[in-house]
């Protein structure tokens, strides 16, 4: 389990990570979401002792990481979003020098290397320098660095950057099946892979914590739907429109020559097509074309990260 309390740290005037609280469970994946500047690799560097924090304490398995830092970080394997690799180094080399920093029994050692590297795919460039290898295999090497010893917690930063697209597969196919036996935090922008592999979702932005719940309760709870049209008319006729139409909560317009695009935020349970429709009708502004979708993992993550000023709001 993975404690944090009002985990905070600041670079002079500025909060990077502002009073963070929550907990992780053991044996669950957790997406770690934000927008860049969000404070989620301060966040991650903090939880695994890498950096020290302003305020607030973190916990592997009831272990103060600020107290006891070599303990604590037994228990961490971590991936940082650059992977510390010795490139003058063979794979090989490298992963049982991983392996002796670990302190893994020398009696293991060879079947967890093996291990590592199977479920990574490393075992084709095992001789290879880790300077000739693609971004791909670099970023590979640097997940079974993270595996070995196959400790309680990992935590992924970024950990598909520059992988391709059935390579990305592989890697959600060996996180999923690292889940039950790890708590897994994982960094990503990707939403589709977040959705795909992650028990939870942890959203930050300016370092505070949004939101700690299930991917499908995050888009049922932010309910409602959303349209897109297109309208052949100024966007100020449009803005006034949709302001004064019940249900719209939010709007964003964009004006392309004598044509607005609308992308409008809908109330759960409110369907404003048809007195959209008329209004425009009256204004004499043609409807082109009407969309609408419900709310997606995306949209509910833009809408609580975006910024304070609203482009559109209705009353």
């Amino acid at each position: 389990m993975i404690e944090v309390k009002n985990l905070t740290k600041c670079y002079g005037g500025r909060c990077a990570v502002d009073h963070l609280n929550f907990t992780l469970a053991d044996g669950q994946i957790y997406g770690f979401l934000g927008p860049n500047g969000a404070g989620k690799s301060t966040t991650m560097n903090m939880i695994t002792g890498y950096l020290a924090p302003t305020e607030g304490e973190v916990r592997i398995n009831g272990i103060n990481i600020s107290d006891d830092p070599e303990k604590a970080r037994r228990s961490i394997g971590y991936l940082p979003e650059l992977p510390p690799l010795y490139k003058e180094m063979t794979v090989g080399e490298y992963l049982t020098f991983a392996a002796e920093l670990k302190k893994i029994p020398a009696a293991e050692r060879e079947s967890q290397l093996r291990r590592a590297a199977a479920l990574t795919h490393v075992e084709d460039v095992w001789p290879r320098l880790i300077k000739n290898l693609s971004k791909g295999y670099c970023q590979r090497v640097g997940l079974a660095q993270a595996i070995l010893g196959f400790p309680p917690v990992l935590i992924f930063d970024e950990p598909t950057v520059g992988l391709d697209p059935k390579q990305i597969a592989e890697i959600r196919e060996l996180i999923r099946t690292l889940s039950g036996q790890h708590t897994v935090i994982l960094s990503s922008h990707i939403l589709p892979e977040v959705q795909a592999v992650c028990d939870r979702l942890l959203i930050i932005h300016r370092g505070r914590l949004l939101a700690d719940d299930t991917p499908a309760h995050l888009e049922a709870s932010q309910g409602g739907q959303t349209l897109r049209f297109t309208v052949r008319g100024a966007a100020g006729t449009v803005q006034n429109i949709l302001t004064a139409t019940e249900g719209v909560t939010h709007y964003h317009l964009t004006q392309n020559g004598d044509l607005t695009e609308a992308q409008a935020e809908v109330e759960e349970n409110s369907d404003p097509r048809e007195a959209i429709f008329y209004a425009l009708a009256d204004a004499r502004c043609p409807l082109l074309t009407m969309l609408r979708s419900e709310n997606t993992l995306e949209q509910v993550f833009l809408k609580m990260t975006g910024d304070e000023k609203e482009e559109g709001a209705a009353r």
